[in-house]
């Protein structure tokens, strides 16, 4: 059985939230109704898992997530609103230890949860097995001119995260320098309105230039593009010029931005010998099967190592695939990619 604790102050989210998971049959359910009776529960119930929402009276859920990470470390999935506060908070949260987040349902909550019943599921039953990191505060990068767009060489680096991806990001792509000579494509499963204020965030902490990949434009070395979220991501020739093309979600696929859809996308524009892949935390197994190909056609890619993901899903089916060239933890990453580009 997983002991489950349900935090939120709303009566209904509680009840429906809990029905999810006593249809499941291995759930052992407790509910809190504010960040209070969180932190008395986290030490009294002992949960493998918590659900947390972050807007509620007496202690707010960062609060309490904050309290609970000092007293006893428990794997926490926030419930987040699909607003640009509500995505800063969540970032916020991640920063603090929680594994993982799910966008709050808007509209008839009935109906809303309904959809998304079985990705919070997922995650909850991924949650229970994920690695708590420490708590730490973002990363203090110290201020330093942008560097400028330029002419991208014939590389490109393309990175798949899931689960544990903002966080393990802000300790991977910050450490790139301004003159690092290939575009950087990110594909975070993520949803819509959370990339904006996420490509933000990043853009404060790093050298390269970050933005959010919500148009079609033109490859430049000095950047850093994040797939737009309820989107997916692919590069393009149009002009004799790579482009990168945000699309519609494509059915075919199961999680997105997808990682396979942009790895496959690269693989028809690009010599795979330029490409380097890199696969962080993230349950599942997006892009697995593309960046296998592209260590087949003489490309090179890194799994991140179990030792430092959140998730070892993704990376692990790659590493199962034989499509890792080498293994390394998230803090290794960033030097390894950076040597690579300066050999081609």
């Amino acid at each position: 059985m997983i002991k489950l604790l349900i935090v939120d102050d709303s009566a209904l989210m509680r009840r429906q939230l809990s029905s999810a998971f006593e249809e499941q049959g291995d759930f052992e359910i407790r509910l809190a109704r504010n960040g209070r009776e969180a932190v008395e529960e986290n030490m009294r119930f002992q949960p493998d898992v918590v659900t947390l929402d972050i807007n509620m009276p007496e202690m707010d859920g960062l609060t309490a997530l904050s309290t609970m990470m000092s007293q006893r470390k428990v794997p926490v999935v926030m419930v987040s609103s699909l607003t640009e506060q509500g995505a800063l908070s969540t970032f916020e949260a991640l920063a603090l230890g929680a594994v993982d987040y799910i966008a709050k349902p808007g509209g008839t909550i009935s109906l809303s949860l309904d959809a998304i019943n079985k990705e919070l599921v997922a995650k909850v039953r991924a949650a229970a097995k994920a690695k708590v990191k420490a708590t730490r505060a973002a990363p203090i990068i110290p201020v330093r001119q942008k560097a400028e767009p330029h002419a991208a060489s014939n590389g490109i680096v393309i990175i798949g995260v899931s689960t544990g991806g903002p966080r393990t990001l802000e300790e991977v792509l910050p450490l790139f320098p301004g003159d690092f000579p290939y575009p950087i494509v990110v594909a975070q499963h993520m949803p819509s309105s959370f990339t904006v204020p996420f490509a933000s965030r990043m853009d404060k902490l790093c050298a390269l230039r970050v933005m959010e990949a919500s148009h079609p434009m033109q490859l430049e070395a000095g950047v850093i593009y994040i797939g737009k979220g309820g989107a997916d991501v692919t590069v393009s020739q149009r002009d004799g010029k790579t482009r990168i093309m945000p699309r519609p979600e494509n059915s075919d696929f199961t999680w997105h931005p997808s990682v396979e859809l942009l790895g496959r996308s690269v693989l028809e524009n690009y010599d795979a010998t330029k490409v380097i892949a890199v696969m962080l935390t993230g349950m599942g197994y997006d892009g697995a099967d593309a960046f296998t190909e592209i260590k087949n056609r003489g490309g090179k890619t890194i799994a991140e190592s179990k030792e430092s993901c959140v998730v070892f899903g993704m990376p692990a089916e790659l590493i199962h695939r034989n499509g890792a060239s080498i293994v390394l933890p998230a803090t290794r990453i960033t030097r390894q990619v950076i040597a690579w580009a300066g050999q081609n």
